[in-house]
């Protein structure tokens, strides 16, 4: 088994720490990536339930565990959300990752303002040498 595919199947499963996984070298981004979101617009008013479209520029999608050179996949930080650059991007309510490559989503969220930030990862869950990371922009739910 390849070494990456093997390091996101020990994380997955608890075989290897997070902070193990942190001494894994970081990929390097692409020059000029940048990522965004396509839909829904700064500014915007949605249902609770709505769907996210994320835009990726100067690198390509791959699902977690796949070695491929200036390619990641995206992680939505909502509501300020931090995350450790030099670490995986923690998964949780707030940290919602899309492992399997995918470039949109339905999520829901309760009434209110919002903020929505995406960050790419690599094929660990770790931002790149150089992150790659939105703008963040704010929504109201209705």
């Amino acid at each position: 088994m390849k070494r990456t595919v093997w390091l996101a199947v020990a994380l997955a499963a608890g075989w290897v720490s997070c902070a193990a996984l942190a001494q894994v070298p970081k990929s390097k981004s692409a020059e000029g990536a940048r990522v965004y979101f396509i839909e829904p617009a700064n500014g915007a008013t949605v249902g609770q339930e709505f769907t996210v479209k994320f835009g990726l520029s100067g690198m390509g999608v791959a699902p977690v565990g796949v070695d491929a050179e200036n390619t990641g996949h995206h992680h939505l930080l909502i509501d300020g959300a931090a995350a450790d650059m030099n670490a995986p991007i923690p998964a949780d309510a707030t940290h919602v990752h899309f492992g399997k490559g995918q470039t949109e989503a339905r999520i829901k969220l309760s009434p209110g303002q919002h903020t929505l930030q995406l960050l790419l990862g690599d094929r660990n869950h770790i931002p790149h040498d150089k992150p790659v990371m939105s703008e963040k922009i704010s929504i109201t739910v209705k």
